[in-house]
């Protein structure tokens, strides 16, 4: 199985799981560091995949990362949030500001204020968004990741595509998993192990 037949077959459990629940009121930004995003509402109808594909249709370039990318590796880790690494260069910005707009998406800053969907918003390091299918964070390389060299990962992510053309790209599992063990939560050193036996 591939790895976007693993994130196909990760979609469909995370429907099944979340069908019936009732509503909490969490959204992703209030994900518990244990349980992670597929405890809130974000997991509700979540779906990567449309967002994924307006970014590969509006040429923007960008990595997954989080857990949407460890499930791409074999993670059976379920998760509400798609994470992404771009390169805050601001000759790509007019393509995620088309991406975002063709799939409806709100923007807030990192103190969750609202900010619009325009090109000046592009040069902040990171803004998370919201679309009717998934949420998450949106960063580039100069947030500060302490020693991790991100903007190495972002360039040796690797790329799968479908067969209708579709492509994205996703750290590397040694990339991912530093990523992890540097963030440090439990759900973080949880999923680093997982995806060190894979």
């Amino acid at each position: 199985m591939g790895p976007l037949d693993l994130l196909r077959q990760a979609v469909a459990s995370t429907r099944a799981v979340t069908a019936d629940r009732p509503a909490t009121g969490l959204s992703h930004d209030d994900a518990d560091d244990d349980a992670g995003t597929i405890a809130t509402d974000s997991a509700r109808n979540f779906d990567p995949l449309p967002l994924l594909r307006a970014f590969h249709s509006c040429g923007a370039r960008v990595a997954v990362i989080g857990q949407v990318a460890g499930i791409l590796h074999g993670s059976r880790e379920l998760t509400g949030d798609l994470d992404l690494l771009w390169s805050g260069s601001p000759a790509e910005a007019p393509a995620l500001v088309e991406a975002f707009s063709s799939v409806s998406a709100c923007l807030v800053d990192d103190d969750l204020r609202p900010v619009p969907l325009t090109l000046p918003t592009f040069s902040l390091p990171k803004v998370q968004f919201e679309s009717a299918q998934a949420s998450g964070d949106l960063c580039t390389p100069s947030l500060p990741w302490g020693s991790l060299p991100v903007g190495d990962f972002l360039s040796r992510a690797l790329t799968v595509s479908d067969v209708d053309g579709l492509a994205v790209h996703y750290l590397r599992r040694e990339d991912l998993i530093a990523m992890r063990r540097a963030v440090g939560r439990p759900k973080d050193l949880r999923r680093a192990a997982e995806l060190d036996r894979l």
